[in-house]
């Protein structure tokens, strides 16, 4: 028999030897099952404190992850927009040079064109010059021939432009033959500078015939070295629909040697255009002494 004392009331029991085992096993076991139970309260803290902490570090990972990601496009945004920059300044720098471009070609544009117009102008006056000396021919407004309208010419310019020449008649026809008019002019010291033979030729001069300016040079070369001139010229309305010969002046030096032919209104600029040559050679002839 054994004795079980309440641990409530104080009161002793007397149960037998199975009685007792019985009891005590039910004790055990409740014990047991509050240990179990107390150990795994224990072990579900221990679980949810080690979730909390996996938890927190997954959360802290994840955020320093977006944190990265963040910076990443960050940074991948200022490149883009470094790139963006970029090229736009290149975008607008070929704009300006293009613009440039268009400005540079307009102004040439607008260049050529003014050349072009001065040109035109340039010429229609030669042409209107031709003209006006074509209607005084016809119309005998002056009463001039084309000898007489090339002296006429000289003397206007004569002691502006060539105080020092002379422009006379060729009245020379001992070789057989002479031209129209010769021009010489001398340095200070006398010393001839250019000479030449001058012969004019018009329609009215031609015989029923149509002569052309051609026909013409054999003479004129022959005449000039007769009368020991440098230069021949012959100033001609023949062939008045040449396109050669309305340039207004024509070098045929490939046919006879050191022999012009010009229009009218050329007259004093072929004088001009010799005798500068002419002075330039000189200047380098006394260098030279």
């Amino acid at each position: 028999m054994s004795q079980i004392k309440c641990p409530h009331c104080g009161e002793v029991f007397t149960v037998d030897q199975s009685r007792y085992a019985e009891i005590l096993n039910q004790v055990r076991t409740t014990t047991f099952e509050k240990e179990v139970a107390a150990q795994l309260e224990h072990f579900k803290a221990l679980h949810e404190k080690d979730l909390e902490t996996k938890e927190i570090t997954l959360k802290s990972q994840m955020q320093t992850s977006v944190n990265q990601k963040n910076e990443e496009i960050s940074h991948l945004k200022q490149q883009l927009a470094s790139l963006e920059q970029k090229k736009e300044l290149e975008l607008i720098q070929k704009i300006s040079q293009f613009e440039l471009a268009q400005k540079e070609a307009e102004l040439e544009k607008q260049s050529l064109k003014e050349t072009y117009t001065t040109q035109i102008k340039l010429k229609e006056e030669e042409i209107e010059r031709y003209k006006d000396f074509k209607l005084k021919q016809s119309t005998k407004m002056l009463g001039e021939t084309l000898e007489q309208h090339c002296e006429i010419e000289f003397n206007r310019m004569r002691m502006a432009a060539f105080p020092n020449a002379v422009f006379e008649k060729d009245n020379d026809a001992s070789s057989g033959s002479k031209g129209d008019y010769i021009f010489k002019e001398y340095d200070e010291d006398g010393v001839e500078i250019i000479s030449i033979m001058f012969e004019m030729k018009n329609e009215g001069d031609a015989t029923a015939t149509k002569k052309k300016n051609e026909h013409f040079f054999k003479e004129l070369d022959k005449d000039r070295h007769e009368k020991k001139c440098e230069y021949a010229v012959l100033v001609s309305l023949l062939e008045s629909d040449s396109e050669l010969y309305n340039t207004g002046i024509v070098d045929v030096s490939y046919l006879y040697p050191k022999m012009f032919v010009v229009r009218p209104p050329f007259f004093l600029p072929i004088i001009a255009l010799l005798r500068n040559a002419a002075l330039n050679a000189l200047k380098y002839k006394k260098e030279a002494h």
